[in-house]
């Protein structure tokens, strides 16, 4: 049987850790491999690290072949919705691939509308609201808001975050705060380790919060009672300012500890 490797297929989701690898091959070595592998032709679609494991072992495999595949996009998009199944892929890495899902939608959807009707167009358009970040973060099971900071954390981020960010090291939450400094500032960061990285993405969320006014003083004419009015009313927008302060640490505190339990 010949089974052909394809480098860019095989790196198109992240490889196993060196522990998820030796599990793995501990469990074929004990129950063989049960699951089939999945071709297209020659094509090894699925299967890659059991496929190396089970050559180097001389452990028997089935394979199947799915027939469904037009094109290298259509392979794509079943390795992306094969892995979003799986408990074990981590939030970051879910949206990552819903996030290439819905490229590879959109694209397509733009090329079917420059080559239809003004009918099929529509039909194309209204498909095309469909892939909301809304509807793409339910389908990789994390919020739109999370989904925001992945995609934020791809175009900015320099690899020593992403690698960070993958390896559990730093939040998601704070990975994006921190991608919008420059690619030296993360690196620092990601040399301090958890507990610079942390404080870095605090400072870095404190400096956007708008500066606090200069108070008004009162008229110079100001009866007692204004005066006093004139300080409660002060008072009252500072407090104010203080619970909206809070209620923005306390998002970014359920962000991150929704982030720590799907990690688990």
């Amino acid at each position: 049987m010949t089974i052909t490797i394809n480098e860019d297929l095989q790196a198109y989701i992240d490889p196993l850790t060196t522990d998820e690898h030796a599990a793995l091959e501990r469990s074929l070595l004990a129950e063989g491999c049960r699951d089939a592998l999945v071709l297209w032709g020659d094509l090894l679609i699925d299967g890659h690290n059991r496929y190396g494991i089970c050559q180097k072992h001389d452990i028997a495999f089935n394979t199947v072949q799915n027939e469904s595949f037009k094109s290298i996009d259509d392979v794509h998009l079943w390795m992306i919705d094969n892995h979003l199944g799986r408990r074990s892929v981590s939030d970051f890495q879910r949206g990552v691939l819903a996030l290439r899902k819905k490229e590879i939608l959109s694209a397509r959807t733009a090329q079917a509308a420059s080559e239809s009707s003004d009918a099929e167009a529509a039909t194309q358009a209204s498909e095309e609201k469909a892939l909301t970040r809304d509807i793409i973060a339910k389908a990789a099971r994390v919020s739109p808001v999370t989904l925001g900071q992945i995609e934020k954390i791809q175009k900015t981020a320099a690899p020593e975050l992403v690698s960070a960010v993958k390896a559990g090291i730093v939040s998601i939450n704070a990975a994006a705060a921190i991608s919008s400094l420059p690619s030296e500032k993360q690196i620092e960061a990601v040399a301090g380790g958890k507990k610079e990285l942390r404080q870095v993405a605090r400072q870095v969320r404190e400096a956007k919060l708008p500066p606090k006014p200069e108070p008004v003083p009162p008229p110079a004419d100001a009866t007692p009672d204004q005066i006093t009015i004139h300080k409660l009313n002060l008072l009252i927008t500072e407090l104010n300012e203080e619970r909206d302060q809070l209620k923005k640490k306390v998002q970014h505190l359920t962000i991150a500890l929704a982030e720590a339990r799907g990690a688990h």
